[in-house]
């Protein structure tokens, strides 16, 4: 696993400020692929990426080698360490340098790409090239790659949130086993608990909203919530599921000793992506946390062996232990590009060739994007990783859906998390209602 910090991990802590700021309002071009352009002859294509670390460059290095190996006639041109901002402004005012393709981390935005015309729909591709992605992603990957219909994504690489537990402190606290649904996690995040006067010596599990990756939407992958009903509408006060989320994340932080005291404790962690984050320094035992971790806590050398394990779920959902949320990073085809076909070529291989999707995943250290890769011998990995592999495998996984205005309604709702979580918002049901009516206006205005 890699030393330095996954660019892919870095979007998980800011897709939702990258969403909110990022705003696409001009349509771009026509939603779908009426391309010319003859793919078989001599083209360059431009492609847009993020990946700014060295080892990731590198890595983007090799997969566009393999792809001009097996497409000599197609030459890629690579600019890296685009945000989504510098990508929205190049397919919007297009030109011979914008980006053909483009790669973005930021899967809350599909939604704006598709419904901007921004991005081609990729259905009539994938269907004329015989691949049919049902068959060919993960379904949660298959989900956040479109929007209203329109197939304006395609995945490329993927993130797995589990559940990271200390195996030291387990047995000191006489617990066997991970815990696999929500009254075990509660039961065991309290028998790791140890205070220390005021604060606490080591913390079972930081429950807090502002935590290390603990997010509402991380939360809610566990409990299959419907975001939005037939007709577009929020359903975040009528679907039970969000209910039950937010209620019993607010008894684990009030079991845990309160939100103030573990609001005190959190100010005094190490930052998530240094060497003292609290579940590598064994200051808090278990941690929610995306497939990167594993590379970055071993790198660490703590002093007790880690275990992986899938998230606990709902105890009514006991039967679906070993799904996860799921996330990643997405690539498309720009509407105003002319060279559409052979970016099509391009896109194609890089996101369902087995052997590139595997070389990409064993470079990067991320989840396979693909059900073929996920299974491929060719995978490189700790034993522990393959943990994540089995959730992002998983039908019961789930990821948050595409929006037309990106990841404003995430916003919200976890807004209204840290309201809740602080006691700020007592009653729960009107809370819910205003979080719903606040995204279905924000939705109309965008329209």
């Amino acid at each position: 696993m890699r030393t330095a910090i996954p660019s892919v991990a870095r979007k998980a802590a800011f897709a939702l400020t990258v969403s909110a700021v990022l705003v696409t309002t001009a349509c771009t071009g026509q939603s779908s692929s009426g391309a010319e352009d003859d793919a078989s002859k001599e083209t360059t294509i431009n492609f847009w990426h993020a990946w700014s670390a060295d080892s990731e460059v590198k890595a983007v290095k090799t997969l566009v080698a393999g792809f001009e190996k097996a497409h000599p006639n197609i030459h890629v041109n690579v600019v890296g360490n685009m945000t989504d901002d510098k990508i929205n402004q190049a397919l919007r005012t297009g030109g011979g340098k914008a980006p053909d393709v483009i790669s973005s981390f930021t899967t809350n935005n599909v939604g704006k790409f598709c419904s901007s015309g921004a991005l081609v729909d990729l259905n009539p591709l994938f269907k004329k090239s015989g691949v049919d992605p049902e068959k060919t992603f993960p379904a949660a990957m298959n989900e956040y790659t479109q929007f209203d219909g329109d197939r304006c994504a395609v995945p490329l690489l993927g993130d797995a949130y589990g559940l990271y537990y200390n195996k030291t402190a387990f047995e000191k606290a006489g617990i066997t086993s991970p815990p696999k649904t929500w009254s075990q996690f509660e039961a065991d995040a309290k028998k790791l608990t140890i205070t220390q006067g005021s604060t606490y010596k080591q913390l079972g599990f930081m429950p807090n909203y502002h935590g290390w990756e603990t997010t509402t939407e991380h939360y809610l992958g566990q409990f299959s919530p419907t975001y939005f009903d037939s007709s577009g509408k929020s359903n975040v006060a009528k679907d039970p599921a969000f209910k039950a989320a937010f209620t019993l994340q607010k008894k684990l932080v009030g079991d845990l000793g309160g939100y103030q005291k573990l609001e005190k404790f959190r100010a005094t962690l190490g930052d998530e992506w240094g060497p003292k984050h609290p579940f590598q320094t064994g200051q808090v035992a278990m941690q929610l946390d995306g497939e990167w971790r594993l590379g970055m806590a071993v790198d660490a050398k703590p002093g007790f062996e880690i275990g992986v394990a899938p998230l606990p779920v709902p105890d009514d959902q006991a039967d679906q232990y070993g799904k996860g949320y799921i996330t990643g990073t997405i690539a498309g085809i720009a509407a105003n590009s002319t060279k559409q076909n052979a970016a099509w070529e391009f896109v194609k291989y890089i996101t369902t060739d087995t052997d590139a999707v595997v070389g990409f995943s064993n470079d990067i250290h991320n989840v396979p994007s693909t059900l073929a890769a996920l299974k491929s011998p060719k995978l490189k990995y700790d034993p522990r990783f393959k943990t994540f592999l089995d959730i992002a495998a998983n039908p019961n996984s789930s990821s948050s859906p595409a929006s037309i205005n990106g990841g404003v309604y995430l916003a919200t709702i976890q807004n209204f998390g840290y309201d809740y979580e602080s006691g700020k918002v007592t009653d729960l049901d009107k809370g819910l209602a205003d979080a719903a009516q606040q995204i279905d206006t924000d939705i109309a205005q965008a329209k």
